[in-house]
């Protein structure tokens, strides 16, 4: 009973400094999650401190300079100078917060097998910093089970009892780069507790800081499958779309016209896109936790893996169109410039991690074309260990170009310059309505 009570009385301490915005919050990780997420807290009052292995991340932010795309470069700077905002690489300064959120990376490895290691080590440096009354939320995005399993039973190597001394949950980030509507304020929130005190002060946090809803649910594991089920979801719908794509090209359909007729259907019908593989680090990446982990349980994930089998295919049907465009000219791949509009992952963000587009140009290169990149977000990328530098998109560089591929369709490319200055061009996100001897489709 004794211990009961001890845990209403810091559950209801805490939820007061979050209602009071006396609380100070911490977040693990100032990458695309970690550092929107410091900031929108920092904006709604509270003392933040942002941590932060890379120094490098950690000095910039203290500089008041922003790295990050979703986040308004003067809002960093007014926060870090106001004092509300600061990051560190000193884990010891985890006994200064009432609250942190966990937001590492969770990729996968060479065998598709989640890599833990980041979040491991970010609950470990909690754990030996820890105070009684803290709440600590994982947001990384994980398999089903990993909060209970993987992370309780490391912050209670401090000595505290979570439920009784701290609190645990989980909240998965819903994040979407470049995203004009939705961002990380006026996004709904799951947030699922190891106990309904947890989710009571996790959500209580959440709701001070954000205008979108804060969904409650009955475990971690249920919010931890929600989001896999949200970017799982979007992973099998663009495969059905890369898969008509390859088919209507066959038939000579424009799919694009057939996905756009199909969405006229007001009920039973949601639109996915075509395009030349995934890219960024949730959706190629997510749905292959779930498939992990149902290896527990004896069983095989048949729709996910057949999708991602899709939709790792597509950079070869890039390269293969690239192949026929040209044949129609007379001209083979080999020897061919190819200029590829865009290494981004997706348009108008300056992210490449998973992009189609490296494993385009490692296609191109095995084929022996000789191509340039233009981006005008990413002026150099790294692929193969090698880094590489993106060419500015002039008259010269297309006219020079046997074919233009439209790999990633940024708002800033000169759509009208490009068709009229360029031999032949692959459009693989529908930049053009029209198909005709210039411009061709996937």
């Amino acid at each position: 009973m004794g211990t009961l009570l001890q845990s209403t009385s810091l559950a209801d301490e805490l939820i007061n400094k979050l209602e009071t915005k006396t609380a100070t919050i911490g977040v693990v990780g100032l990458g695309y999650v970690g550092l929107p997420l410091a900031v929108e807290k920092a904006k709604a009052g509270y003392q933040v401190i942002g941590f932060d292995v890379q120094e490098e991340k950690v000095e910039r932010v203290n500089r008041g300079e922003n790295y990050i795309g979703d986040v308004i470069p003067a809002d960093l700077k007014n926060l870090v100078e106001s004092g509300n905002l600061s990051a560190t690489a000193d884990y010891s300064f985890i006994k200064e917060v009432d609250a942190v959120a966990i937001c590492v990376p969770t990729p996968l490895d060479i065998y598709k097998q989640p890599n833990m290691t980041y979040v491991e080590n970010s609950a470990k440096a909690i754990s030996d910093h820890i105070t009684k009354g803290t709440l600590v939320v994982l947001e990384s995005t994980t398999y089903p089970g990993t909060t209970e399993e993987l992370i309780k039973p490391i912050l209670e190597e401090s000595g505290l009892v979570c439920g009784a001394d701290f609190f645990l949950a989980y909240s998965p980030e819903r994040v979407d780069p470049g995203n004009k509507t939705f961002n990380t304020k006026n996004t709904p929130k799951v947030v699922g507790g190891m106990t309904d005190e947890c989710t009571k002060v996790a959500a209580a946090m959440y709701s001070s800081v954000l205008e979108g809803d804060v969904h409650e649910v009955s475990s971690p594991a249920v919010a931890e499958m929600e989001k896999i089920l949200e970017n799982t979801f979007r992973h099998i719908n663009i495969a059905l779309a890369n898969e008509m794509a390859i088919l209507c090209n066959k038939m000579g359909i424009d799919v694009w016209e057939v996905i756009d007729a199909a969405a006229t259907k007001p009920y039973g019908f949601m639109p996915f896109y075509p395009g030349p593989g995934l890219g960024g680090h949730c959706i190629p990446i997510d749905p292959w936790y779930l498939t992990w982990k149902a290896r527990e349980y004896n069983y095989h994930t048949k729709l996910i893996e057949t999708a991602g089998e899709i939709n790792d295919s597509m950079p070869d049907f890039v390269v293969q169109r690239c192949i026929e465009i040209l044949n129609e000219q007379g001209k083979a791949l080999k020897g061919s410039r190819i200029l590829v509009l865009g290494v981004a992952y997706k348009k108008d963000v300056d992210d490449y991690r998973e992009s189609p587009v490296l494993p385009i140009l490692e296609r191109l290169d095995k084929s022996g074309a000789e191509w340039r990149v233009s981006d005008y977000l990413i002026p150099e990328f790294k692929m193969n260990g090698e880094h590489i530098s993106t060419v500015d998109l002039t008259v010269e560089e297309i006219e020079n170009s046997d074919l233009v591929l439209i790999a990633t369709n940024h708002t800033i490319f000169n759509y009208d310059l490009i068709e009229a200055k360029s031999e032949l061009i692959l459009d693989t996100r529908n930049s053009y309505e029209k198909i005709s001897d210039k411009i061709h489709k996937l």
